[in-house]
């Protein structure tokens, strides 16, 4: 019996078009890594997560499933069409229930989202404080909240943004440090302590 050789695994990866990708070739080309953005006709891959990012998403996950109207849902890492070249994933994203059409499901419009949730990376600062928030305003989404980590502690903050009619860009109405407390979408209050973190 004779091993057969061994071979480096090779990855190609896919030359983009002159015009740059659109959201359907997110869908359709092979191979991508999980979690693969399209932002400006480009594709971005995420980086690892760390530890704070999985829990925060967590910790918010359960407070808007908890008090979420019918209508609505909270959905995590899915991917939101807002047009032909731009197809982010916010960490969460709130939507009309009837905008959940099957466990085939890959895609929600910008029509359908209410809230787009981004807790900040290392990897993605920049995308997540300006590219993504610019681009969620200008497709409609009525409510944007950036979490990050502050303080010597390091504990959660919760930024809460709606658009500005005048400037149709986000305009800040709420920085929240151990509660976020909010009435839109639809009435909100969660522990966002250390303390509710150390729990999950």
């Amino acid at each position: 019996m004779t091993a057969e050789p061994i071979t480096a695994h090779s990855s190609r990866w896919p030359v983009p078009p002159q015009d740059g990708y659109t959201v359907d070739d997110l869908f359709t080309l092979p191979e991508l890594p999980p979690h693969a953005e399209l932002l400006d006709g480009s594709l971005v891959f995420l980086s690892p997560r760390r530890f704070f990012h999985s829990c925060m998403i967590d910790l918010l996950m359960y407070g808007l499933r908890g008090s979420a109207p019918r209508e609505l849902k909270a959905v995590r890492e899915m991917t939101v069409v807002l047009d032909r070249r731009n197809g982010p994933e916010p960490d969460i994203s709130v939507v009309r229930a009837d905008a959940i059409t099957g466990p085939e499901l890959t895609r929600f419009e910008a029509a359908d989202v209410l809230l787009a949730v981004e807790v900040v990376s290392p990897g993605s600062e920049a995308r997540d404080r300006d590219a993504k928030p610019q681009k969620y305003a200008a497709a409609g989404i009525p409510n944007f909240w950036l979490v990050d980590m502050t303080g010597t502690d390091r504990h959660p903050v919760v930024r809460v943004y709606e658009p500005d009619p005048l400037s149709k860009a986000y305009a800040l109405t709420g920085i929240h440090h151990d509660r976020l407390k909010t009435g839109v979408p639809f009435p909100i209050d969660i522990d966002i302590t250390l303390d509710a973190l150390d729990r999950l």
